[in-house]
């Protein structure tokens, strides 16, 4: 009997939590009232927020930095604030073992998340790549001038490196950078088993889409 009070409760304040979480959102998102259309309707609001904040936010810095400047030309790319670690950065000024003692505050049980800047095997291509991963889940975030045609090319060669894309994200400042932001599904079949693997695999197939 108390087992099934105890259920009884749970189900009580799940369903509490599911019309909480159904009121938060427009109705365009949620079609239907189950449990899994709910929960997916709010994982596409979220995202859909996401989105909106890195475009205000590349948006606020442009503008300050045309108020600081008096010009679109700046130092400072939009985005920024949307990196912490990057394995790759084009314009990184800390050297790698800085960059590694930084890294060892991170739980490894909890968090993949390598953080080792570079100039990568590229030729001296302009990105920032950042990649985090939980369990065979990860989240690649890279900025950069986007040149014609980059993206399909990209989304091509990320499934050849058996990464599937669940999630895709795209922003673009006025001044033509670009932040892209991917969540992925390592496949078992992908012979990328950490953040810097794939990293460095995504640095290197960006330069080859330069070339």
């Amino acid at each position: 009997m108390t087992h099934i009070a105890v259920e009884r409760n749970r189900r009580k304040q799940m369903n509490e939590y599911l019309n909480v979480l159904r009121s938060l959102m427009p109705e365009s998102y949620v079609q239907r009232g189950d449990q899994a259309s709910i929960v997916g309707a709010a994982i596409n609001f979220v995202k859909e927020l996401e989105h909106n904040v890195q475009n205000l936010s590349a948006k606020k810095q442009m503008k300050e930095n045309l108020e600081s400047n008096g010009n679109s030309s700046s130092s400072t790319m939009p985005f920024g604030e949307f990196f912490t670690f990057p394995q790759f950065s084009s314009n990184s000024n800390v050297d790698n073992e800085d960059q590694t003692k930084a890294s060892d505050a991170t739980s490894p049980q909890q968090l993949d998340h390598a953080s080792v800047r570079g100039s990568g095997d590229s030729g001296g291509l302009a990105a920032d790549v950042e990649v985090t991963m939980v369990e065979s889940h990860a989240h690649l975030k890279i900025r950069l001038r986007r040149p014609p045609k980059q993206l399909s090319k990209l989304v091509s060669g990320l499934h050849s490196l058996r990464l599937s894309i669940l999630h895709l994200n795209v922003n673009t400042a006025d001044d033509g950078v670009v932040l892209y932001s991917f969540s992925l599904k390592v496949e078992d079949e992908s012979k990328l088993n950490s953040v810097d693997e794939i990293a460095r695999e995504v640095y290197q197939l960006l330069g080859r889409i330069q070339e």
